[in-house]
């Protein structure tokens, strides 16, 4: 079929039909940076060809050289075999306008924090970003989080803490392309084991959440990331729960942990109850990221 495609398709709107026809036959899953087939063509043509992600438009009737009609088609026939998802293939990803470099070393950048960190979401915790002078994200993967507090606190010193080397690597590709070496420190660290008498104006996480029953059941697509980026033990919480067993000790008075769960919001409510959590709005709801203060860690007798 793709020899064949070669030789009849001509323009982006081939191509792009094509490529959808091929994606919705293959069942493919997204959740990588697009949910459904159009946008995942059109990011994956566009990203091949060198254009701008988000304009398909105005290239929608372009012809294209034969050289590049065969790129298009060997991405999108890689797509579908392999199941990858579409981060790898173009080795990039982006939250909001940030793009970030990735491959298999790392999980594919995803995160209510980073909307929560456009938004200032965290007033009035942090009433001013000029307040945040040490700031830490742990499990950084890509550092894209460590990335986006720079931005959000320009006087922060940051630190990204992570427990594979590998992905420090890549995360170090992302913090030199953005000019941060001298602002974020890369630590590989099993969470704070590297940083014993450090403290912090703001702690930020999202570290691994799924429970062991979603592991066994996710899609091809999701088993090409590191897995232990995404387990957390049975119920999902275990690297939770030891951030919040720790964290008292790791902020500044007033200081702020934000934690990002997924959907065990009922499950870490159950197992802390006189934890006063602070569930910050999202687009998609408001129960998948919580925010505690260190005065509330103490008065919970954490």
């Amino acid at each position: 079929m793709y020899d064949i495609a070669r030789e009849h398709l001509r323009t982006v709107r081939d191509l792009h039909r094509f490529a959808v026809s091929r994606f919705n036959t293959a069942e493919l899953f997204y959740g990588h940076g697009t949910t459904e087939a159009w946008d995942e063509a059109a990011y994956l043509i566009l990203a091949t060809l060198k254009l701008p992600v988000d304009r398909l438009e105005p290239v929608f009737d372009a012809h294209l050289l034969p050289e590049e009609i065969a790129q298009v088609l060997d991405v999108i026939q890689e797509r579908v075999v392999t199941r990858k998802p579409a981060a790898y293939l173009t080795k990039e990803a982006y939250l909001g306008e940030f793009k970030f470099y990735v491959d298999e070393r790392v999980i594919v950048p995803r995160s209510f924090i980073a909307e929560i960190l456009f938004n200032d979401g965290l007033e009035p915790y942090v009433e001013h970003p000029e307040l945040v002078h040490r700031a830490l994200d742990l499990c950084t993967g890509s550092a894209c989080l460590a990335i986006l507090m720079a931005h959000a606190f320009p006087d922060a010193a940051i630190d990204a803490i992570d427990l594979s080397p590998d992905a420090l690597d890549v995360a170090e590709i992302n913090v030199l392309e953005y000019g941060l070496g001298d602002r974020v420190d890369l630590l590989d660290s099993n969470l704070f084991e590297a940083i014993p008498d450090e403290r912090y104006d703001l702690i930020i996480s999202n570290p691994p959440y799924v429970d062991a029953h979603s592991v066994a059941e996710l899609p091809p697509e999701y088993l090409h990331e590191p897995e232990m980026a995404l387990g957390s033990g049975e119920d999902g919480l275990d690297i939770t729960r030891e951030i919040l067993a720790q964290a008292t000790k790791h902020l500044n008075p007033r200081g702020v942990l934000v934690v990002e769960i997924g959907h065990n919001r009922d499950e870490l409510e159950a197992q802390f109850p006189t934890l006063p959590f602070v569930w910050l709005s999202t687009e998609s709801g408001d129960g998948f990221v919580f925010l505690l203060t260190r005065e509330m860690l103490v008065e919970a007798g954490l």
